[in-house]
């Protein structure tokens, strides 16, 4: 790997540095410029290897895309595959940039297609979370009433779908990430932000 043009490479083919540069700049070019670290700080640093990492697994995507040759005409939409900030939190920030394309989220019901769950865990659900689908009735003054636990009949099917959600989110990130791992090589000062060999990371036990 060459450190003065390349950043990483993806599967033998490299990502620039240029790229990178590319990206860092359209940031700082945008509304949140003065949100982000100043250039040539660790901070700085940390946000051209998490830039890195951004671009290495969309990288990692689109090759996944086109080895199935799915070209995203049926894939879910946005809203179905990250319906709130929740989950993109949940699936990671890396994960969740990766999936803004028809093709990308193609690729997250490929590869999550056969993720189910059990009646098992939906009733467990139910059990811990009685009032998480309840609904409110309101009073003759405007008023809301208390909420009403509904049974798991009434229920099993959204929670089942919420449940599946989530797990599906929770498999394309693994599947996200053994790719990267088994894919990806990073250049000396584009580790991973977390990596505890790298001089930036400051996050210390």
């Amino acid at each position: 790997m060459n450190p003065v043009t390349c950043a990483a490479r993806v599967a033998g083919k490299p990502v620039s540095i240029k790229e990178i540069d590319e990206r860092e700049a359209a940031l700082r070019a945008g509304n949140r410029a003065s949100a982000l670290p100043r250039p040539g700080t660790s901070e700085g640093r940390q946000l051209r290897r998490w830039l890195t990492q951004l671009a290495v697994a969309e990288r990692v995507v689109t090759d996944e895309a086109a080895a199935r040759g799915l070209s995203g005409h049926d894939a879910p939409g946005p809203d179905e595959v990250l319906p709130d900030t929740a989950a993109r939190l949940e699936i990671g920030s890396v994960a969740a940039a990766t999936l803004g394309t028809p093709p990308a989220r193609a690729v997250f019901a490929a590869v999550t297609a056969a993720v189910e769950v059990s009646d098992v865990e939906v009733a467990a659900y139910h059990a811990r979370n009685p009032l998480r689908f309840a609904s409110t009735g309101s009073g003759p003054h405007g008023w809301r009433g208390r909420p009403v636990a509904p049974s798991l009949d009434q229920v099993h099917h959204r929670i089942a779908a919420y449940l599946r959600a989530a797990a599906r989110r929770q498999a394309f990130r693994l599947w996200l990430d053994a790719q990267c791992a088994a894919l990806v090589e990073l250049a000396p000062g584009y580790e991973h932000p977390g990596d505890p060999r790298q001089p930036d990371n400051t996050h210390k036990h």
